[in-house]
């Protein structure tokens, strides 16, 4: 078996969302086709990813080294020891040929997003979900039917004031969600605060909130806010400061005390080693958030999984960025501490299947093969342009 192209799209968010840091108006994502030469109900085995949300489309660098350097090794050479599936390991060794050390982002997404769709592909043709395949493998295959899966929103938005938040919130409890995360920074500390209070009276305790502030305070800004939300004790304060902050991000968490999140902006497995080594995270109490397919993919994290377990943290304090069906499998397959979500927010990359349903803050696993793009009408049908 070999494989026999791999294709990329970008595509546009069209969205009016915007954080404390900047808006989405000109955000593309890349969709990216592995196709195989094996045969599964009259047509080709293809995988399909795409590199999560916040990162731009990044196919310039795929065409131009990934792409080729797959296409152009031989294809045993990207086999499993049967030779009966792609091996994703070997695919990524590939994909690094000829790469200096360091500079990560401007290769991790581009790397990550071709890997991923490799897993789909080799789920396939196991005829497996993602999930089962990941648990089998990195797993000891403990395979579970359920998460936790919290929900991401808040977002600022024109016209949007507290009633509006309160608005959504209910909404998300509505629809099983029991633990909701909100925006900070793009206002004042006082109309934060009072956003924060207002959630609260929702909530069956400060346990079920989590901020978010994406890495967009200074020093000044980041301990005013600590000082200002500490009191509150929610279950997480997000991104305080910028991911390579790790100073500031050790004076936040002793001046703030309660659970610090982030990670989801760092793209190796050593940059989060000197996260948790110099930037005062704590094991059994802050959580760490990479987003994989933006990181070298699945590989690449089970080995970044390997080294947090080294220095004393457990697979249940790492809750992985991105509130899509590649996250949900990863989640699952590895472990992990739970999923986010985010519905109706980032147009055909959010959610899960079409008839996913989260119940008492818990999503059930799929037990489509693959990672189960095929059960989103709309983005399936921008991945199947790429093979059609």
């Amino acid at each position: 078996m070999r494989i026999v192209d791999i294709r990329e799209t970008a595509i546009p968010l069209k969205s009016t969302l915007r954080n404390a840091v900047f808006d989405f108006s000109e955000m593309t994502t890349s969709v990216v086709a592995v196709i195989t030469d094996v045969i599964r109900d009259g047509k080709p085995v293809a995988g399909f990813a795409f590199n999560s949300t916040g990162r731009y489309a990044c196919g310039a660098q795929m065409r131009d080294r990934f792409i080729p350097r797959i296409l152009k090794a031989k294809p045993e050479s990207l086999l499993n020891a049967a030779g009966d599936n792609l091996e994703p390991e070997k695919i990524l060794a590939a994909m690094m040929q000829r790469e200096k050390p360091g500079g990560h982002t401007e290769r991790s997404v581009a790397i990550g997003t071709i890997e991923v769709a490799c897993w789909d592909a080799v789920a396939k043709i196991e005829g497996k979900p993602l999930h089962r395949v990941l648990a089998e493998r990195y797993n000891d295959g403990k395979v579970i039917d359920k998460i936790p899966c919290y929900v991401g929103g808040g977002w600022y938005e024109p016209g949007k004031g507290i009633p509006e938040l309160l608005d959504e919130i209910r909404e998300k409890l509505d629809q099983g969600y029991s633990v909701m995360k909100i925006k900070v920074g793009g206002a004042s500390i006082p109309e934060d605060v009072a956003r924060v209070e207002a959630s609260l009276k929702l909530m069956p305790s400060s346990q079920h909130l989590a901020v978010d502030a994406n890495a967009g305070f200074n020093r000044e800004r980041a301990l005013a806010y600590a000082k200002a939300l500490s009191p509150y004790k929610l279950k997480w304060f997000e991104e305080p400061n910028d991911p390579l902050g790790f100073e500031l991000n050790r004076e936040f968490i002793a001046l703030y005390g309660s659970p610090v999140g982030t990670g989801e902006n760092l793209f190796s497995t050593q940059d989060v080693e000197n996260l948790v080594t110099f930037g005062g995270m704590r094991a059994g109490v802050d959580f760490i958030q990479t987003d994989v397919p933006q990181s070298y993919g699945i590989v690449q994290f089970a080995r970044t999984l390997a080294m947090l377990k080294q220095r004393g943290w457990s697979r249940e304090s790492v809750f992985p960025h991105g509130g899509n069906q590649m996250t949900l499998h990863l989640v699952g397959g590895f472990g992990l501490g739970g999923c986010e979500a985010y519905p109706g927010v980032f147009g055909i990359f959010a959610g899960f299947a079409d008839d996913a349903k989260v119940e008492n803050g818990f999503l059930k696993l799929p037990d489509r093969p693959g990672i189960g793009f095929e059960a989103q009408n709309q983005l399936y049908s921008a991945m199947r342009a790429l093979v059609s």
